[in-house]
């Protein structure tokens, strides 16, 4: 019985040795995966080149120019804040379709010491940053000239407009 249990003692220590090289071999298997896994996602993760979506710009707004200066749009706008005396030409120096970002421009305006008005044109559904307001076409296109001329480095104001109120 000795002999027996001696031999299944060896047996299982020969089997437990066996087991334990090829579980080290199951390591260095794992291991090895894992690199090239690693290898993989790094050119995975390469840099890749995009080609930029350009979204076209909105269709143009018809714009009416009949007894209007030339370089001026007609528009038919109501205000949202500011005063409401807004006169024939109006200086615009910024156009937003979210009312959020033209009051952020309208509080910047504000610090630099003018009155601004916000004025909603529902048909464009764009939120107009008037600067100044006129009665002449002269005197406004002066003043636009002025406004960009004052902040040469900011490339939005060189863009700006002026707008002929339609009732």
């Amino acid at each position: 019985m000795k002999k027996l249990l001696v031999l299944g003692t060896g047996l299982v220590m020969i089997v437990a040795f066996a087991s334990c090289k090829s579980s080290e071999s199951a390591y260095k298997k794992a291991y090895e995966q894992a690199k090239q896994q690693e290898v993989e996602d790094v050119q995975v993760t390469a840099p890749v080149d995009v080609t930029p979506v350009v979204t076209p710009p909105p269709a143009p707004i018809e714009v009416k120019t009949e007894n209007v200066a030339a370089g001026v749009r007609e528009e038919k706008v109501t205000v949202v804040s500011g005063s409401d005396t807004l006169k024939d030409y109006n200086v615009v120096c910024g156009s937003f379709g979210l009312k959020a970002n033209a009051e952020g421009l309208r509080d910047f305006l504000v610090k630099e010491g003018y009155n601004p008005t916000i004025a909603f044109n529902a048909e464009a559904a764009m939120y107009r940053v008037i600067v100044s307001t006129y009665t002449d076409y002269n005197e406004a296109a002066r003043a636009r000239d002025a406004f960009k001329a004052k902040y040469p480095g900011r490339s939005d104001f060189q863009g700006a407009w002026l707008l002929y109120r339609v009732f």
